[in-house]
Order: structure tokens, then C-alpha cells, then sequence
């Protein structure tokens, strides 16, 4: 659940996407966001794992995906599914407007 307002979720896309033509283009301004304001590592719960995140990256098949790991255990998740930790790191804004953008 969203911590910010509809319209700072949008003023966040807005200016992610200063210049962005199509989605691939929205999509990776979003990207250049998250990966250059969200503050990695932070360590969340996938299926009742604790998990390292260790950063964000954009798939040749144009999906923005959290780098996890455990161990010597490495996984993409899509950043749509990633569970969000209590208190949440900084830069998590990114993460919020992406979900909002992606509907």
C-alpha cells in the first residue's frame, strides 16, 4: 500500500519521464529512478525467507526486477512482486510510483 497521494505518485512519474516516448521509454526512466535513488542493500521476506537486495535491473524483455540473494543463492524478482520491508528503505517512492505507473 502506497504511503504517498495519488498526485505525488504522479508527480514522481512526471518526472521520471521528462522526454519519454512510448513505454519502453517511460518504463526505463522509471528504471533510471529506482536505480539511482533507491538506497540497496535492504533485506526483505520472500516467502518467508529473509532476502538481500542488492539492487534493481531492466530485463531484455523490459521488466524491472529486484537482485536478491541468500547466500550464494541469486534470484530476479519482479519489482511489482517484491514484499516491501517495515521501515522501508530510502528511495522506496520509486518502487510506489512504478506500481502505480504499471497499474
Amino acid at each position: 500500500m502506497s504511503t504517498l497521494g495519488r498526485a505525488e505518485l504522479e508527480a514522481l512519474i512526471e518526472e521520471a519521464m521528462v522526454d519519454a516516448y512510448g513505454g519502453y521509454e517511460q518504463r526505463t526512466g522509471l528504471f533510471t529512478m529506482l536505480e539511482e535513488h533507491l538506497d540497496v542493500p535492504f533485506t526483505t521476506a520472500l516467502l518467508g525467507v529473509e532476502v538481500t537486495v542488492r539492487g534493481v535491473d531492466l530485463t531484455p524483455d523490459g521488466r524491472i526486477v529486484a537482485l536478491c540473494s541468500r547466500g550464494r543463492v541469486r534470484r530476479s524478482i519482479g519489482i511489482l512482486d517484491l514484499p516491501l520491508p517495515s521501515p522501508a528503505p530510502e528511495g522506496v517512492e520509486w518502487i510506489e510510483a512504478y506500481r502505480h505507473w504499471a497499474g
